[in-house]
């Protein structure tokens, strides 16, 4: 697997907001198409449309581990289950090393109307983070198969 922390950073770096950056990174090896999956993400961006609640980050975090991941049977609830446990336990991970999963929370250093590129700065931090923890978590189950 290819470093998709790195590849989350260029996508970012691009223009794409925080969901799609994360999820762009694993999307293509995941088994769907970049361009399908920035539609797909756009409006998770700023914590779902720019309302500031769930980090776009994690939101892209947890789409791309149930591509990864999840059953696509709604009677398998076992499966189900067990995919909600993995991203609470991503998300936990991610607000442990952040203090919130909230938008707003994690911006509010910033102030009220921060600068686009500050913002940017700031929030490159936690597509990052999100990228990492996916990209753990894949590699974990990579190694559980071999």
């Amino acid at each position: 697997m290819k470093n998709r922390t790195q590849r989350t950073q260029e996508i970012f770096d691009n223009g794409y907001n925080c969901a799609q950056a994360v999820f762009g990174a694993f999307c293509e090896e995941l088994g769907m198409d970049f361009e399908t999956g920035m539609r797909l993400m756009s409006s998770f961006g700023g914590g779902i449309g720019g309302l500031h609640e769930v980090c776009g980050a994690v939101s892209g975090m947890a789409a791309a581990a149930g591509l990864a991941f999840a059953s696509s049977a709604p009677s398998d609830t076992s499966a189900k289950e067990r995919h909600y446990e993995l991203i609470r336990e991503m998300a936990g991970k991610f607000k442990d090393r952040n203090g919130f999963l909230i938008c707003r929370e994690l911006l509010a250093p910033l102030g009220e109307n921060p600068e686009p590129e500050e913002r940017h700065r700031h929030c490159l931090s936690f597509v990052k983070c999100a990228a990492e923890i996916l990209e753990n978590e894949l590699r974990s189950a990579e190694k559980d198969d071999a």
